[in-house]
């Protein structure tokens, strides 16, 4: 039989998804799941982006440029300027989703075993797409207790080597929902000015900020920074067009985006439809997304003040994004996580969660955590932790 790559077989496993098959077939029992293992809004995308798509009347589907339409690019320089970024229609390069932002980025900066340096717990697909670009992840581990927030510029610089390329963060932090002040980003801006080192951020969470004393900074408001800065972004959580696809992929430095420009047109160009909804999803009224902020600030109070209820049961408290990690009284949360699908239903529901040692880089890390999305309605989160309490109550904990 002929042999699959080694960089397939080593490739790791999303721990967002491992457990998918457990849930299926939970479902085949007839148990409901509540699933807080994914960050799938159950909120309404705006009236405007599905509207464009239902009444088109167009008769045929081309080829459109492999860095998206100029029409939606402007769109976005709009909706940047209105959060005080100003950037070009040509300083963007519109991906399928986030996820081809950071391929086609990795892949632009990185040769084979070069690093890059992240704070960890992270986003588990970044092992992923840095695997898949073979460029090795160095981990800065952020803890529990001080609510995940960045390790010292100290700690960070020790692990800056001749293979470093680049630090990489999300701002708000997926799975963390730490959100990255102005001094944090600025001083990271500061260590890759100093080491000549690509800055990425991650900023598909910039809405989603839970406290009024607290606003979203952008790598790309760090002046001096310009030929460094990536941002990463994407329409999928901020307007509920996950299955849209769209994303992208933002910055001043002329090389890069030639570069990345190359990976673009490999893939053709953005499929149609899904830039149609999004350049109509930016044309929202302003409410749209506040009424989406409120309603998730409103989720997170109450999942917090259930879970925090709980016997054993710590929660970090997440002042952006829409997930929080939740600290379980088990000696593994990934079994545990598994025994929930397989042996346990509690009125003929159970729930769904994303272990947490998946977050992390460093074996080991995360093994008793679990990261939690609420994204249901504050009635199932209720549930959901209501669930949770009767489960901990007869878990064997082997």
């Amino acid at each position: 039989m002929p042999e699959i790559s080694k960089k397939g077989k080593h490739l790791p496993e999303s721990p967002i998804r491992k457990l998918v098959s457990f849930a299926d077939a939970a479902k085949a029992k007839g148990i409901h799941v509540h699933h807080l293992n994914i960050g799938q809004p159950d909120i309404h995308a705006p009236i405007e982006a599905m509207n464009v798509v239902t009444n088109s009347s167009l008769q045929l589907l081309p080829y459109g440029s492999s860095e998206g339409s100029l029409n939606y690019r402007k769109a976005l320089t709009n909706y940047y300027l209105a959060h005080d970024i100003s950037i070009r229609p040509e300083e963007i390069i519109v991906t399928t989703g986030a996820s081809e932002a950071l391929a086609f980025t990795l892949n632009s900066i990185c040769d084979a075993d070069d690093e890059i340096i992240i704070p960890e717990p992270f986003y588990a697909n970044y092992n992923g797409f840095a695997a898949a670009a073979s460029v090795k992840v160095i981990p800065v581990v952020s803890v529990f207790d001080d609510q995940f927030k960045l390790p010292s510029l100290k700690e960070i610089e020790q692990k800056i080597t001749p293979k470093t390329r680049a630090i990489l963060l999300c701002n708000p932090s997926n799975p963390t929902g730490y959100l990255y002040t102005e001094e944090e980003i600025t001083a990271l801006g500061g260590l890759a000015l100093k080491y000549d080192l690509f800055f990425i951020v991650d900023e598909v969470y910039r809405e989603f900020i839970h406290d009024e004393n607290l606003s979203h900074f952008s790598v790309l408001q760090i002046p001096g920074l310009e030929e460094n800065a990536i941002m990463i972004d994407s329409v999928s959580k901020r307007y509920s067009l996950c299955g849209a696809r769209v994303g992208a992929m933002i910055s001043r430095n002329k090389k890069l985006l030639a570069t990345a420009l190359k990976f673009a047109h490999l893939r053709l160009s953005p499929a149609t439809y899904a830039l149609m909804a999004s350049e109509a999803a930016l044309s929202a009224p302003s409410s749209y997304l506040k009424e989406v902020v409120k309603e998730y600030t409103a989720r997170k109070n109450t999942l917090m003040a259930a879970l925090s209820k709980i016997k054993g049961v710590r929660v970090s408290n997440p002042t952006g994004a829409f997930y929080c990690m939740v600290e379980l009284p088990v000696k593994d949360a990934e079994k545990f996580s598994k025994w929930l699908l397989t042996d346990f239903s509690y009125e003929n529901e159970t729930i769904m969660f994303a272990p947490a040692a998946g977050f992390y880089s460093t074996p080991g890390y995360g093994l008793k955590e679990v990261r939690i999305g609420f994204v249901l309605n504050e009635e199932k989160l209720m549930r959901a932790a209501h669930i949770l309490e009767k489960a901990l109550e007869v878990y064997p904990n082997y």
